[in-house]
């Protein structure tokens, strides 16, 4: 049976709407079980989470016209599941605020913030970002998808942007434009063709009459790729970076404490060089999942360590 202070932390991450601290605890208990001999109950444990977040990350096809390019889900994520800056949190919170406050606002002619760009590394917390506010504002998140859109349309793309922001205009929502440098480059560089300035004058034209009531995100890897004159028509920009020690250290105590309870983490952070906060989830995960797998494996910094080194090795080689 399952420690006492398992089956706690999994009310407690139920209750408390975590989903992601939910998943990390159920392994813990099937990580336990599997030492136990119950393999067929770890098994068991582990299908059905896997069969659970597959269904959770399922999207569907927004509309006929855009299709493969406008897709909605619904997160379940919370600003509490998120490890970042207070100032990044900070940024989040507002955002959030001013939109529930937004009538406040309107009666001082005033808008809440609803352009906003975020621009970081990849895996550093970006699309969590955007799929944070949508489910703690209660609306769909619906992803554009611009490098398909550009890819597969060039020549219609400011048609599809049209009906894009016709969306947007009927239908209340957080809108992520994905890949947004797709477009969204400096119109002066040498290599740029006249369909993608058309594109991107289009796009500016669009979003500077912009006046719903859903809120636009864009996220960009590299901000000093994009044009200037884009930055005026964005209400905030957040900037997203690698995690501190900080971050790190409390990232891997989340996704591991309490299975790990031999596990020293201020030893491994010297060992976490460049990895982003994603990646690093993803490096623990790998950890659990070993000690599922192999009932002689026992959760250690040398378990987490290979695990941290295999992530290394496939993203930075």
């Amino acid at each position: 049976m399952a420690k006492a202070d398992n089956i706690l932390s999994l009310i407690k991450a139920h209750y408390n709407n975590e989903p992601e601290r939910f998943i990390t605890v159920a392994l813990q208990i099937a990580a336990h079980e599997a030492k136990l001999g119950h393999t067929l109950v770890a098994n068991e444990i582990k299908t059905t989470i896997d069969k659970a977040k597959a269904n959770r990350h399922k999207t569907k096809t927004f509309a006929p016209d855009l299709q493969g390019l406008v897709l909605e889900s619904e997160p379940a994520v919370r600003l509490s599941d998120m490890i970042a800056s207070d100032d990044i949190k900070s940024k989040i919170k507002r955002i959030i605020s001013e939109f529930v406050q937004r009538d406040k606002l309107r009666k001082h002619d005033l808008e809440n913030r609803r352009k906003v760009l975020l621009s970081g590394p990849p895996g550093t917390g970006k699309t969590l970002t955007a799929s944070i506010i949508a489910n703690e504002l209660h609306l769909p998140l619906y992803t554009i998808l611009m490098d398909k859109m550009v890819t597969k349309f060039m020549g219609e793309t400011s048609a599809k942007l049209r009906q894009v922001f016709d969306l947007i205009q009927q239908n209340q929502g957080v809108y992520l434009f994905d890949e947004f440098d797709a477009i969204g480059g400096e119109r002066s560089r040498d290599n740029d063709v006249g369909e993608m300035r058309r594109v991107l004058n289009s796009f500016l034209q669009f979003i500077e009459r912009d006046k719903s009531d859903s809120l636009i995100i864009a996220v960009t890897n590299n901000k000093a790729l994009l044009d200037q004159a884009l930055f005026r028509r964005f209400d905030d920009v957040i900037l997203y970076h690698l995690p501190t020690l900080e971050e790190k250290e409390e990232l891997l105590r989340n996704r591991l404490a309490p299975f790990a309870s031999k596990v020293k983490f201020k030893d491994l952070l010297p060992n976490i060089n460049g990895l982003s906060h994603a990646e690093i989830s993803l490096a623990c995960t790998d950890a659990i999942k070993e000690t599922i797998l192999h009932e002689n494996k026992q959760m250690d910094n040398d378990l987490i360590l290979a695990a941290i080194k295999d992530r290394n090795a496939a993203y930075y080689k």
